[in-house]
């Protein structure tokens, strides 16, 4: 089982941290040819991040799996300063829900930025354990929480309701000023122990990770308080004994959003965008020492930050060869598919080549394959993915051996203004794992049958002949 303790982890920027990913002194760039292609099967209705749309943009999606009945099951998703949406599994709106406020004139209002579940939570003495949508506020530094009220989903009515107690901390800053200067809650990935729900939440332009344990109220609300850090390293040493720091803006250090909890090893993964994957054990009831898994191709690639430009020029001519091959920066969104008996797959948005990577979830995460989410007649193809999230549970139809919802933030059709400029278009697409499975011949690895859920419904899975 998770744990969580109260002590605080911050680890040297070299020594402590195993870099200990693939590397490969001249490594085979990938190319289109060697990506699986996948249809989506459906889309939402797209959003729009100026005025005119409330400055909706689509970030992070998690899959709510209704265990009793499947096909009334919900997809949540972030759209930052427009707050919460809600999608059944056929892609139509349910409930918005507006971002918080601003606490005074010239604060920053909330900013939804990543969700994810956690399933039969007790919130006080006289209430039925319930099932709860917890979210990073990174315009307020806070934490959200929101009960899911699965009845009320079923008659239509709003199936989300806001839990989070009045009187939240801020979890990485010490005022309002500081909230302001947008060093806030950034990625988050939620877990359970129990009836404990903790989350693990990184900071927005920091290798800062904190980790929270939920506090339900008397009154019915829920709180939290942190309990445990970790810092990532932001300088490293390759190979060649030479130091190396990721490209970015003056002050800003490599950052993490994308995460994702192993519950069957007590392992968090979180992705640093411009460095690669980490895999960050729980030890003694604190974050043990991160190990690599995978990095992005630009690791130890120099590169200048221009300022007129405000990007990172990056000095292909003299790359040294340390970088992976399976992501190109940022590494974004992370999501396990989880067949059973601690069997399943490892996601990553290789969000630099608009690709998804696929790793075996057991401990040496070995890479399998990579895929595109294509142009088809159903839906436009997928870029710059920030989040993604699948389920194995069969949802029924075209997702009976599961389903993958993953960002898409480059929408099309284009939609322009009033002056003929483009519009910053988002949304998300519904990908049925049976096109992931087929699109990169998982048969070679797996044979598939039925088992049970550990959450009491059937659905499929593909189970590893061996380990």
């Amino acid at each position: 089982m998770l744990r969580t303790g109260t002590g605080v982890a911050v680890l040297a920027v070299i020594g402590s941290i195993a870099v200990t990913g693939s590397v490969s002194a001249t490594p085979d760039r990938q190319d289109r040819d060697s990506v699986a292609n996948v249809d989506a099967e459906l889309e939402t209705r797209a959003v729009f991040d100026d005025e005119a749309g409330g400055y909706a943009d689509t970030d992070d999606p998690a899959i709510w799996v209704d265990r009793d009945h499947p096909r009334r099951s919900l997809v949540i998703v972030t759209e930052k300063e427009a707050g919460l949406v809600v999608f059944d599994r056929a892609g139509q709106v349910l409930q918005e829900i507006d971002a918080p406020a601003p606490p005074s004139q010239g604060d920053a209002p909330g900013r939804l930025n990543n969700v994810d579940l956690v399933y039969d939570v007790p919130l006080g003495a006289d209430e039925e354990p319930t099932d709860l949508a917890v979210v990073s506020d990174r315009g307020l530094d806070q934490v959200r929480i929101y009960a899911i009220d699965d009845d009320g989903a079923a008659d239509g009515e709003a199936p989300l309701r806001d839990v989070t107690a009045s009187d939240v901390p801020y979890v990485f800053s010490a005022d309002q000023d500081e909230v302001n200067s947008e060093a806030t809650a950034y990625g988050l990935a939620a877990w359970q122990d129990g009836d404990d729900a903790y989350a693990a939440v990184s900071r927005n332009n920091d290798t800062a990770l904190a980790q929270v344990r939920l506090e339900p109220t008397d009154s019915g609300k829920v709180t939290y308080r942190v309990v445990d850090r970790v810092n990532l390293p932001s300088t490293f040493e390759l190979p060649d004994g030479t130091m190396w720091s990721p490209c970015g803006d003056p002050g800003e250090l490599p950052q993490v959003e994308g995460m994702v909890v192993d519950r069957d090893r007590d392992v968090l993964y979180a992705a640093q965008e411009t460095v690669g994957i980490w895999r960050i054990p729980f030890d003694d009831n604190e974050f043990a020492t991160p190990r690599m898994v995978d990095k992005v191709r630009e690791y130890g690639v120099p590169a200048t930050y221009d300022a007129p430009t405000d990007e990172c020029i990056i000095d292909d001519e003299n790359d040294p060869g340390f970088g992976g091959e399976h992501i190109a920066g940022d590494a974004e969104g992370l999501t396990i598919y989880d067949s059973g008996h601690g069997k399943g797959y490892l996601l990553a948005s290789s969000q630099g080549d608009d690709t998804f990577a696929v790793y075996k979830r057991r401990r040496s995460n070995s890479y399998v394959g990579s895929f595109h989410v294509a142009d088809s007649a159903a839906t436009d193809g997928v870029q710059e993915t920030d989040g993604l999230d699948v389920t194995s549970a069969d949802l029924g139809g075209r997702f009976d051996d599961g389903l993958l919802v993953v960002q898409d933030g480059h929408n099309t059709p284009e939609v322009t203004d009033g002056s003929g400029d483009e519009r910053d278009n988002s949304n998300v697409k519904f990908v049925s794992w049976t096109a992931v499975a087929r699109g990169l011949d998982l048969s070679r690895h797996h044979r598939c049958r039925h088992h049970r859920h550990d959450r009491h419904h059937r659905h499929h899975h593909f189970e590893e002949h061996a380990r």
